[in-house]
This record gives C-alpha cells, sequence and structure tokens, in this order.
C-alpha cells in the first residue's frame, strides 16, 4: 500500500518557516546576498553616525568635563533642562521654531505638490522638461552660495530693493529688520527645493493607470475633476508618506541657513532652538547645557513623528509602520 506524505515539500517549507522566522529571513539573505551586501554601507553609516554618537547624550545629564571625560563627569541630573526652560531665551527660541517651521510646512510642503500636477498638465516635452532642469537647478547650488546670494539680493542696494524703489517703497536692509527674516527664509527655501521635490511626484504621477482617465473623459469630466477625484488620490499615498517625515524635521529648522543669514540684531525673530543649541555648544563651551536642549529638540521631532503617524494611521490606513 502507497502511503502519501501529509504535507508536500512547498507546505512543508512554509510551515517551518512560521514556526522558526529566522530560517526566512536567513534563506532571504542567501537567495539576495548582493542586494543585501549593498545594504551594508548605509548600516555601517546609520551604526556610526547615528546610532554610536547616542552614547554622547549622557552628558546632557551630567556637569561635563573634557578632562574627566563622559563617565568621569559628575552627574547633574535635569538640571540642565530645567536652566533651560526657566530661562530667558526658551520660550523666544520655541515661539521662533514653531512658527518657522509652520510658514514652511504651510507654504513649503504643497509648493513641489503644486509644480509636480502643474508639468502633469504639460504636454509639450521641450517645454516641461526645460521647466524642471530650470526649478531642479537652485537645489544643487551650495548653501553658502545661497546665503551669500540672498545678502547681495536683500541688501540696501539690492535686487529685492532695486524693485520697491522702482516702485516708490524706501531702501531697506531687509536682513538687519527683524518682521521680514521668517519671510525672506521661507521664500528662499520654497525657491531652492521645489523643483527636487517634484520628482517624488512626479514619479507617484507617472504611476497612476491612464485608463482611469480615458473613463474619465467618457464619463464627461474635465481637468479638475480628473485632478480632484484620480490624480490626487493617486498621490495621496506619497503626500502623507512625506508629511510624516516632515512632521520629524518640523523643530529641526535648518541650522546652517539660520546662522549664515543671522545677527544678533534680528535674534528676535530669527533664533531657534538648533542655533542656540550652537551658539551655547561652541561658542560658549557649555557642552552639557547645549546637549540637554538637543536632547529637548529631539524629543519633540520624536513625539512628532509618532503622533503623525498615528494619526495617518487612524485617518487613511497610511502609515510609516
Amino acid at each position: 500500500m502507497s502511503t502519501k506524505p501529509l504535507l508536500d515539500s512547498g507546505t512543508a517549507i512554509a510551515v517551518k518557516t512560521a514556526a522558526f522566522p529566522g530560517l526566512g529571513i536567513l534563506k532571504d539573505i542567501r537567495k539576495n546576498k548582493l542586494l543585501y551586501l549593498m545594504l551594508v554601507p548605509i548600516i555601517l553609516f546609520f551604526g556610526l553616525f547615528h546610532y554610536v554618537p547616542m552614547y554622547g547624550a549622557l552628558i546632557a545629564f551630567k556637569d561635563f568635563s573634557p578632562r574627566l571625560g563622559i563617565l568621569g563627569s559628575p552627574w547633574a541630573g535635569f538640571e540642565h533642562f530645567k536652566t533651560f526652560f526657566e530661562g530667558i531665551y526658551f520660550w523666544r527660541t520655541l515661539k521662533n521654531t514653531i512658527l518657522i517651521s509652520l510658514y514652511d510646512l504651510i507654504f513649503g510642503f504643497p509648493a513641489p505638490i503644486i509644480l509636480a500636477l502643474l508639468l502633469n498638465e504639460v504636454k509639450k516635452t521641450v517645454f516641461k522638461r526645460s521647466i524642471q532642469t530650470i526649478t531642479y537647478m537652485p537645489h544643487f547650488v551650495s548653501l553658502v552660495v545661497v546665503c551669500g546670494m540672498i545678502k547681495e539680493f536683500t541688501g540696501s542696494s539690492g535686487l529685492v530693493n532695486d524693485l520697491i524703489a522702482f516702485l516708490g517703497g524706501e531702501r531697506l536692509s531687509l536682513l538687519l529688520e527683524a518682521q521680514f527674516f521668517r519671510t525672506i527664509y521661507v521664500s528662499s527655501g520654497v525657491w531652492q527645493h521645489i523643483g527636487w521635490g517634484t520628482i517624488i511626484y512626479l514619479a507617484a504621477l507617472a504611476g497612476i493607470d491612464t485608463e482611469q482617465y480615458e473613463a474619465a473623459k467618457i464619463d464627461g469630466a474635465g481637468r479638475w475633476k480628473q485632478m480632484f477625484h484620480i490624480t490626487l488620490p493617486g498621490i495621496m499615498p506619497t503626500i502623507v508618506i512625506l508629511l510624516i517625515l516632515e512632521m520629524g524635521r518640523m523643530l529641526n529648522v535648518g541650522t546652517e541657513k539660520i546662522i549664515l543669514l543671522y545677527n544678533p540684531t534680528i535674534y528676535d525673530t530669527a533664533d531657534v532652538i538648533s542655533s542656540y543649541v550652537y551658539r551655547m555648544g561652541l561658542q560658549e563651551f557649555n557642552y552639557s547645557f547645549s546637549s540637554a536642549v538637543g536632547l529637548f529638540n529631539s524629543a519633540i521631532n520624536f513625539t512628532l513623528v509618532i503622533g503623525s503617524n498615528w494619526l495617518s494611521r487612524k485617518l487613511n490606513d497610511t502609515s510609516l509602520w
């Protein structure tokens, strides 16, 4: 009498993999060795430059002395955090950071989406590629050069003031006027990154099934209705994921750009948490205090990512994890 195995080979492997998940991972590594090998430099980069330095966050809770080292320095507990929260610059730096981040989110985040939607409607390939090239170029210009251009353009004899004078206004050195800093910072950021930001959205637009547009045309839908009912829903998962990532960087306002542009006369509107950390840590050598401020900033960013991811998962089932 012939006997049949209770499970065929494929089912047996599936059962074994389910019981021992590590076997499936090892099998996948053996099957895709080259792909995993390509991950090694990335893992090493993040491990060495992002996770190993976390050990240094201990100095936020110590009175750090370079002579004594991290472990040898005496404990201070939450004293540096308390000093920051009770200090005269806490509310100023927090308010400036939140306002600049919000303005950047309100004006900077939708700009690449709008440009991508506009480019998607352009049918002439030469014109479309020309616009893409022109808008991409500022992203590759060095930040130091960009800030130098901003200073030249906003100076009392710069291009912006020439336009203001032509319209009958008064010439001003705009970067010496506190009320103009946020506008200059946000608008220059939109100009610099709008083209680069469209790349992901154009790729998402290319993945939308063209048959949906053809069916919409047959039903009598115009371009506006096609955009609101096909295009935007088609790229919405991409928008949500990028928005969650943007929320994680909200309080990390561009430190380098602010340091290159601001000056003591406009600290009231330009000084943010990251620039305050720079001054306290590298200019005044108060390493423990600056680390405490930076750790507070990172904790808020982490909370924003977790919260926005949870909210997105609840509202539209799209999330990072």
